[in-house]
């Protein structure tokens, strides 16, 4: 109701006018009380602390705008705050359109401070014309204002209803900036108002409360909704606070609606947005509030992400979007600026009006989606093109666009790889081309399915364009990149050089800029190439090609072939015995992932390995532990060759080197009967698998065995013969072990670690054979002096008691190497594994069998034995039968092992 304040009357306004009755507007039109009324805060409104302590700080301020979308809960958050205020300190005003006349804007305002007690002095009177008002009346409002004893606070709710009457903002700019202390404004609003907030904000006079800070957190949505009665798990709260963007009216409306849900929680987990209290709300007071052009960009729009003026304009067919967007965005209309001219709409706003598009314009989203595809991909933004391709459900363009911008290496690494290979994880089997059968084939190979990734090559190199185009060109490089792939994985450096030339002659007939805008393409193909010239025993060749893709261009896309071709180059720097370059390598192999950011999983492994195989040659055995740790952790370990066959070797490596050598060789085994690729087998990878199985034998006590496994296969490296040779050493067949090592080539190539393994050979076979002592020492000496810069400790720990007996010898050499006598120390058996209690022995071993059985666990050949006990070696011999005899064992390997188990040991 409307009341006139008694005894009203009418009297000039200074300037000739009438003064118009209290309760009465210029316009002659009554004051609506319900407009000075503050609205009520209802049970379930969340206090919000940390808004609340921004209104606070606004009492300090002149100046406090709460700017946001509809529903956004400004008004309430205000209201809530003015219910705490003392009476008479707090005037409101919601503001309709038609204060947008001066005179009627400024009797509302006397109004409202009337109406809430505030005694605004008689010849304070309101504006006699609607459309102006007297200067002098503000002049007199702000001077009172100014001389108060307390100040007054001054709500003016939906704002943006006057936001265009530069009069209005000019006369309010002119009250607050003359009113001092006795003023405080608090503008809520949908848009910035006219003020010259720039200033306020310099002279950190402003309290700003934006739509960012007004959306609500998770753990204030399950505050509102358990005020609805609807307790809400933490995760489901999270859910619906991302699905909302803590849009406050979009929450209410969701609780008000689970109440009447049987499951309330899997309701607000899974509810309709387009079919919903929210749709209607968001239909009702944003979209249709617009002129019909308006509405029409924002229900094409409504399928991107982000969208752009000239985006949106080749979706809409017209031209006026930038100036749109700029309007909507600046009245909170759900349009957020994201910079560059880009925008998003608000996600569930968006939700809501792909519903109403597919109503309003069957069948329209998927030529929609065409559209932004091509106008995307003209842009260079592939992944959005590709993204709205596959929602248009056209396949082959967006399989087009993948090969044509020379990206079908994404699919292969980077952190893309896994987003692109789900996306066309959906591309419809009728989808046809070359471009459709190189994207089966990427992602094909990339799942390590090798028969199905060449069958789908072959068909996309079956329809090949004709040479003449860039797109014919891109076509031919990815079908060629794919086949240097297909050959690594099969093992075949001759098809992967092919492929690689085929790549290069592609090249030619593409400018320069597009390869630079693919560099992973380049990089990956190299280091392909590298590790199936690598598994081809072709050194010098992968060493130049990995070299090169290192040195491929820096950045995200191109980091995991980095990372792999360095951790490929680390290991042939370590086949070639050269330890520090492969630990230098390998380490900047995991300085790259770590830099690009690389999960462990996704790593290749091969870098730890070598750190790896690094310590236990120093002796390390802790450290190599965590690197080999780190290695398994990786998907490469299972699907890459190479990592499978080093991390076996490394891991009977040290199983030998902790003394349990019985452990050591059923990894092994599995290595030389199941085949590691599908076509050619690696010379110097069967070279290291039987050189670690020989050794696990001979520290088993079986040389017999070891004997057997170079037998059984032709040998390659001069690292292999030797370990041959020490093999038939340790099976009393000395003089073949000699002949072995004088027909080993030249040195060549090969570095410290090599060095010192085929030094330290030939100085037991030589002491063993000829008994020449001087000559084994010189040879010890050479070795000795290669290990010592790189603590190459394994090789002597590897080559039995002789060298024992040969440094006792030579106390003097002992102590210059001290860096190597501690850790030939003699070794804590390891604890005995037993399936069953050790069954006792039926007839005790002798004094002199027990001597024969200690040196027996020293690794000691029976010659050996027999000079150290000054015994003949059929009477070892003879010993060793007895033994073997009374443990009921049938090898030397066992025998110990029986012992221990008894403790005779």
């Amino acid at each position: 109701m409307v009341s006139y304040r008694s005894g009203s009357h009418e009297g000039s306004d200074g300037r000739g006018g009438r003064v118009v009755p209290v309760g009465v507007t210029p316009d002659g039109d009554p004051v609506l009380a319900a407009r000075l009324t503050v609205p009520t805060v209802p049970e379930t409104f969340v206090r919000r602390e940390r808004l609340v302590e921004q209104l606070a700080e606004g009492a300090g301020r002149p100046l406090t705008l709460v700017n946001g979308p509809a529903g956004a809960g400004k008004t309430l958050l205000v209201a809530d705050r003015v219910a705490a205020c003392e009476p008479g300190t707090v005037a409101w005003l919601t503001v309709e359109s038609q204060d947008s006349a001066p005179g009627v804007f400024w009797s509302y305002v006397l109004h409202a401070l009337r109406h809430h007690g505030i005694a605004v002095p008689e010849y304070i009177r309101g504006p006699a014309r609607p459309g102006e008002v007297d200067h002098s009346l503000l002049a007199r409002l702000a001077a009172w204002l100014n001389g108060r004893d307390s100040r007054v606070i001054l709500v003016l709710d939906e704002f943006d209803r006057v936001a265009g009457s530069t009069a209005v903002a000019d006369e309010l700019q002119f009250v607050l900036r003359h009113a001092g202390d006795g003023l405080r404004l608090v503008i809520i609003s949908r848009t910035e108002p006219l003020l010259p907030l720039h200033r306020y904000r310099a002279a950190g006079e402003l309290v700003d409360i934006r739509a960012d800070d007004l959306a609500f957190r998770a753990e204030e949505t399950a505050a509102l909704v358990d005020l609805h009665g609807l307790p809400l798990s933490a995760e489901a709260a999270r859910t619906l606070t991302e699905r909302t963007e803590g849009w406050a009216a979009g929450l209410r409306l969701c609780a008000l609606a689970a109440q009447r849900a049987a499951d309330p929680e899997s309701f607000l987990n899974d509810f309709e947005a387009g079919h919903s209290t929210v749709a209607d709300f968001l239909l009702g007071e944003v979209l249709r509030a617009h002129p019909a052009e308006t509405q029409d960009l924002l229900l094409r729009t409504s399928i991107l992400e982000k969208t752009h003026p000239d985006l949106a304009n080749a979706l809409t067919g017209r031209d006026d979007a930038e100036p749109v967007l700029e309007t909507l965005q600046r009245t909170n209309a759900f349009v957020e600026p994201l910079g560059h001219s880009w925008y998003r709409l608000h996600s569930l706003f968006a939700e809501i009006l792909r519903v109403h598009l597919r109503v309003r314009h069957p069948g329209l989203e998927p030529e929609l989606h065409r559209t932004a595809a091509e106008w995307l991909s003209r842009a260079g933004l592939l992944d959005e093109a590709l993204r709205h391709a596959a929602d248009a459900g056209d396949w082959e363009l967006a399989a087009a666009e993948l090969v044509g911008h020379l990206a079908i290496g994404r699919l292969l690494t980077g952190l893309a790889a896994e987003r692109l290979d789900g996306l066309f994880a959906q591309m419809a089997p009728e989808a046809s081309g070359p471009a459709p059968d190189l994207v089966r084939a990427a992602r094909e190979l990339a799942h390590h399915d090798v028969d199905r990734g060449v069958t789908y090559l072959r068909r996309a190199e079956e329809n090949l364009p004709e040479r003449g185009t860039d797109d014919a060109a891109a076509v031919r490089l990815s079908c060629a990149v794919l086949r240097v792939l297909a050959a690594r994985v099969v093992g075949s450096a001759d098809l992967a050089e092919t492929a690689a030339r085929d790549a290069a002659d592609a090249e030619q007939d593409l400018p320069a800029d597009r390869l630079e805008r693919s560099p992973e393409l380049t990089a990956l193909m190299l280091t392909d190439l590298g590790s199936a010239q690598l598994w081809a025993g072709r050194f010098d060749a992968a060493r130049a090609t990995l070299s090169a893709a290192v040195e491929a261009a820096q950045g995200l896309p191109t980091a995991f072939p980095r990372h792999e071709a360095l951790g490929r180059l680390a290991l042939i720097d370590y086949l070639h015995g050269r330890p520090g370059q492969a630990e230098a390598h390998a380490r900047d192999a995991v300085a790259e992932a770590e830099r690009s950011g690389l999960p462990v999983s996704y790593r290749t492994g091969m870098a730890q390995l070598v750190l790896a195989a690094v310590a236990v040659d120093r002796y390390d055995l802790t450290a190599a532990e965590e690197h080999l740790d780190l290695a398994a952790a990786t998907s490469a370990a299972a699907r890459d060759p190479l990592v499978a066959v080093e991390l076996a070797i490394l891991r009977s490596r040290m199983l030998v080197a902790r003394g349990d050598s019985r452990a050591a060789l059923p990894a092994l085994d599995d290595m030389t009967r199941q085949p590691l690729v599908s076509a050619e087998p690696s010379p110097w990878v069967s070279d290291r698998i039987a050189m670690a199985t020989a050794a696990a034998h001979l520290a088993d006590g079986d040389p017999k065995a070891a004997v057997k496994v170079f037998e059984e296969q032709p040998l390659h490296s001069p690292e292999s013969r030797a370990a041959e040779a020490r093999a038939r050493l340790a099976a009393g067949d000395g003089e073949r072990a000699l002949r072995i090592l004088d027909g080993l080539p030249e040195p060549h190539d090969q570095g410290p670690a090599v060095d010192v393994w085929l030094l330290l050979t030939r100085a037991q076979v030589v002491e063993a054979t000829t008994g020449d002592s001087p000559a084994a020492e010189g040879l010890l000496l050479r070795a000795l002096a290669a290990a010592r810069p790189h603590q190459l400790r394994r090789p002597f720990l590897e080559a039995g008691p002789w060298l024992g007996r040969l440094l006792r010898r030579r106390p003097a050499l002992a102590r210059e190497h001290t860096w190597l006598t501690g850790a030939l120390a003699p070794r804590p058996a390891p604890a005995p594994r037993r399936e069953e209690p050790a069954r006792p022995l039926t007839e005790p071993l002798s004094a002199r069998e027990l001597d024969v059985l200690e040196r027996l666990a020293q690794l000691m050949s029976t010659e050996e034995i027999a000079a150290d006990l000054h015994l003949s070696v059929n009477t070892v011999k003879t010993h060793l039968k007895s033994i073997y005899r009374k443990l009921a064992a049938s090898r030397r390997g066992e025998a110990v092992r029986r012992a221990r188990e008894l403790g005779l040991l």
